[in-house]
């Protein structure tokens, strides 16, 4: 008795090393069986060939490459599975199965079929399955037999024979799967590891891939819905993030709205009659669009690989991206790739998406610091050294490093298919880099700098459109107007609706007085691009001189209502993803209207200044700083809410009108734009300036004086307010002031025509006759050249 509870003992220990795939354990037990009892042979030569089979597959994956190698080291094993399949005896089905498995690494397809036929494998049940080791055979015999079936294919061209067999082998496969994920779900609470097995996760992966390949999504979607919803065991992580990808990529690339069909309650009912077991319960979310759908399972997938610190999850960080950005929703996107930061170290791609999340998220400097790791694992990506100087140029501007970044790129990358674009960024780093410089030869040398390498990138790539634009810039910032033109005509050739190549073409037509020319190219480039506000800026400048202020000012008020169409909702909720939260198709348009016309900030700033951007910037900083200490003294004082970015459009347009107003003498009007720039910006220089304009018209000059000199103590570069400052103390008869102030105009734009001549008059009350007339003549020769508004207003971007 005591023996054969001893013999119960050993058979226990050898199952349990069978489910913990323990092979060298279970075979020293069952030799430890075998000089027990010599009547278990049969038992003891099963385990024998199991392992051998288990531990081959441990170091090589049954595939086509390994079918020599499989034939030459699965003999012995073999021989140990037929001296058990020779004979009728309890264990001849699964000495069978893995037989069959044998057979399948030695790549004879059919022969494992007969086995399978032989052993009536479809006739097998899940009740009559006496180990969890058994239940896994018997998974991997339907995935194997479904495999098989596809290596053998049909035996006819017939199409019906083909449908047949498609059916066959999907049904394999599913069968496959609800007994693997039965499996797992026995074995959770086993103290080993268990991994399923490439043979069992092809066959789960491949049953909805199959229904999808014969063009039944709906079918597949099911599938791999009916997976998903599998009670999680600790086996099942990574299997779960991989189906969650495909289904996610299926809504994502596969199914539009029309074709998505929801997931409705009764068919989560109906699982609860499967073998494994599936969450189930009441009031469980439903998604209710694909879009839904595919982002709780990109959001499910990503905490799996989070918590797990799964490193093969590239594809769902990409297709969580392409979710979260269809939404805007920017902030979010960039707080999952930091999350998979803890287990990115040194993944270039992860590192890179991050960093573009944070520059959607306009988290500008911690992108800065993000793309400079990703130039540390591959120092010489040009298209992130291109991203490291658009982000230095365009929104951090810090200037220097991207000049430095681009001198040591094009020294290094001297043959690069993008050199051509990197010494572009060069060429811009120094153009911007000279607006900020206040020694005339300073700035000189810089833009000198700049034109040596747009005429270098346009050498390297002659049909580069934007080193042309480039170079037409800035030969028309040098008053080269005529070569100007030439480039920009090329560079429209190569890239007939670049925005900014159309108002450099339309800004050279108003430098060499062709309106008329001017405002119809015009009318053309807003036909291409109607919701462009420094476009219609252009244009109401040109109508003023053209048509006369009273169409310009329709044109303005056109931009109000454009405004409020665009942006209006901005001002309650000045969040991107906010606002973006539930875009329908129209919304989605609208909002890429707004987006657009948001990168035109630049070109709205810059409009009533030649000011260095420098300068600008602090300008703004400074406005800002000023509002906060306002409101912290005064609680009445707030400033308005939305985003301010927003609120800066509106603010242009108002002055733009007031001063429209002014033009045409309706004081009452202007007034009234002054007053709702102030409601928007009380404390921006702008402000301050065209108040000085209300004052200087209604000859309150010592009131107009103080206002431009509020403005300059906010921003010293503002060009106007330095103009109209200078004539006021002029007519105030502090002509030494007046002096002093116009040559601070004057060096700081030495081409505005109008701080040459302002200069010249005051030199001439002051009785300097001869420097005054050499002021005239400059001012004459800057005026034939001189755009409707400043080139500058034009961005220097790397687009």
């Amino acid at each position: 008795m005591a023996s054969k509870q001893k013999y119960t003992r050993l058979e226990s220990e050898i199952e349990r090393h069978r489910s913990e795939a323990n092979w060298a354990k279970a075979v020293e037990t069952a030799q430890l069986l075998a000089t027990k009892n010599q009547g278990l042979a049969l038992f003891v030569n099963l385990i024998l060939g199991e392992s051998k089979l288990e531990e081959y597959l441990l170091e090589n994956e049954p595939i086509e490459c390994n079918i020599t190698k499989a034939k030459t080291q699965l003999g012995e094993g073999e021989t140990y599975l037929q001296f058990v399949t020779q004979q009728d005896n309890k264990h001849y089905v699964e000495a069978s199965l893995l037989q069959a498995k044998i057979h399948y690494c030695k790549g004879l397809y059919q022969s494992a079929i007969d086995v399978y036929n032989r052993v009536k494998l479809d006739e097998i049940k899940e009740s009559q399955v006496t180990s969890s080791r058994l239940l896994c055979i018997l998974a991997e015999s339907h995935a194997i037999k479904g495999l098989c079936l596809e290596k053998i294919g049909p035996s006819t061209t017939s199409k019906f024979k083909q449908v047949d067999l498609e059916d066959r082998i999907i049904e394999c496969f599913e069968k496959a799967g609800d007994l693997a994920l039965s499996y797992l779900q026995d074995v959770d609470n086993s103290a080993t590891d268990i991994e399923l097995g490439v043979i069992l996760e092809t066959a789960i992966q491949q049953s909805p891939l199959l229904h999808m390949k014969r063009g039944d999504i709906s079918k597949g979607v099911a599938r791999l819905r009916d997976l998903l919803r599998t009670i999680e065991s600790r086996f099942t992580q990574g299997l779960r993030l991989t189906l969650a990808r495909q289904l996610a990529e299926v809504l994502l690339r596969g199914i539009n709205e029309k074709k998505y069909v929801p997931m409705g309650i009764e068919e989560i009912a109906k699982t609860k009659h499967q073998k494994y077991r599936k969450y189930s319960g009441e009031k469980l979310f439903v998604p209710e669009n694909e879009n839904e759908e595919s982002l709780l399972l990109l959001l499910i997938a990503e905490a799996i690989a989070t918590r797990e610190a799964l490193t093969e999850c590239h594809g769902v960080y990409d297709l969580l991206a392409i979710a979260l950005v269809k939404r805007a929703q920017f902030n979010k996107l960039s707080d999952s790739f930091e999350r998979a930061m803890r287990f990115s170290f040194e993944e270039f791609h992860i590192w890179h998406q991050f960093a573009n999340s944070l520059l959607c998220a306009r988290k500008y400097n911690r992108a800065l610091l993000v793309l400079k790791e990703c130039l540390r694992l591959q120092p010489n990506n040009c298209v992130v050294l291109l991203q490291v100087a658009k982000l230095c140029y365009e929104y951090l501007y810090q200037y220097d490093t991207g000049i430095e970044l681009m001198e040591k790129a094009v020294e290094e990358n001297t043959d690069h298919s993008l050199t051509a674009r990197m010494y572009v960024a060069l060429g811009v780093g120094y153009s911007l880099k000279a607006l900020e410089m206040k020694l005339q030869a300073e700035r000189q040398t810089l833009q000198k700098k700049a034109l040596e390498a747009f005429v270098r990138a346009h050498t390297l790539d002659p049909n580069d459109y934007l080193a042309l634009f480039h170079l037409a810039l800035q030969l028309a910032i040098h008053r080269q107007i005529n070569d100007a033109m030439k480039y920009v005509r090329l560079a429209l050739r190569y890239h007939s609706d670049h925005i900014h190549s159309l108002h450099l073409m339309v800004l050279l037509l108003s430098a060499q007085k062709q309106y008329e020319e001017a405002i119809c190219l015009m009318r053309a480039a807003l036909d291409e691009y109607p919701n462009n506000l420094s476009l219609m800026l252009t244009k109401s400048k040109l109508e003023e001189i053209v048509h006369g202020p009273n169409q310009a000012l329709d044109t303005c008020k056109h931009m109000l209502k454009l405004w409020k169409d665009l942006y209006e909702t901005d001002t309650t909720d000045s969040t991107t993803e906010s606002r973006s939260r539930n875009l329908t198709a129209t919304d989605r348009s609208v909002f890429d209207k707004k987006s657009f016309a948001q990168l035109q900030l630049t070109e709205l700033n810059d409009r009533d200044t030649g000011s260095m951007k420098a300068e600008s910037v602090a300008a703004s900083r400074m406005e800002r700083t000023l509002s906060e200490v306002a409101s912290s003294y005064n609680s009445n004082f707030q400033p308005r809410p939305g985003s301010q970015q927003t609120l800066q459009i509106q603010a242009q347009i108002w002055l733009h009108l007031a001063e429209l107003y002014l033009s045409v003498n309706k004081l009452s009007e202007a007034e009234g734009c002054v007053t709702e720039t102030s409601v928007i910006f009380p404390l921006s220089y702008h402000v301050a300036y065209i108040k000085g304009r209300l004052n200087e018209h209604k000859q309150k000059y010592e009131e107009a004086r103080v206002c431009y000199e509020n403005a300059l103590s906010i921003n010293p570069g503002h060009r106007k307010s330095l103009q109209h400052l200078g004539m006021v103390l002029h007519t105030l008869g502090n002509d030494r002031m007046a002096e002093k102030v116009l040559r601070d105009a004057v060096n700081i734009d030495p081409i505005a025509h109008q701080s040459w001549f302002n200069l010249g008059l005051v030199l001439e009350s002051l009785g300097h006759a001869e420097p005054a007339s050499d002021c005239h003549l400059k001012a004459l020769e800057l005026e034939a050249t001189s755009p409707i508004v400043p080139f500058t207003v034009i961005p220097r971007l790397l687009h």
